[in-house]
């Protein structure tokens, strides 16, 4: 059974930093490209970065560009997401989720897994 399990969230000041992880277990993640997504209040899921099987591509939105850098260890199944500079829009749930090769990784419903979520809350 496929399972993702975020953590690292939490309550941070604006500029100020944080690292998630998300651990993954029952399936082979170096099959798969992996990516962070968040959901603020009120909002749809948002991409906000992702990494390929090797871990040497990655793509992130504009909104995070400079700031995040998603990493993973594929010996470790983990996935990582160094944020930076964080401002009180960064707050969100942060979801890790995996998709096969052929599918879009900027489209939320094409993923094949998904961890639970953490929280981040930036204040000002």
């Amino acid at each position: 059974q496929a399972q993702l399990v975020e953590s690292g969230g939490g309550l941070v000041r604006a500029g100020g930093s944080l690292r998630l992880s998300c651990a993954v277990s029952g399936f082979t993640m170096a099959n798969y490209v992996m990516a962070w997504f968040r959901q603020a209040p009120g909002r749809q899921r948002d991409f906000i970065a992702a990494i390929g099987w090797s871990g040497t591509g990655t793509e992130y939105a504009e909104s995070v560009q400079g700031r995040f850098t998603i990493s993973r260890d594929n010996a470790k199944n983990s996935v990582y997401l160094q944020m930076n500079s964080l401002k009180p829009e960064d707050t969100a749930d942060y979801y890790c989720g995996a998709i096969s090769g052929s599918g879009n990784f900027r489209i939320m419903d094409e993923y094949n897994f998904w961890g639970q979520g953490t929280r981040v809350t930036v204040s000002s």
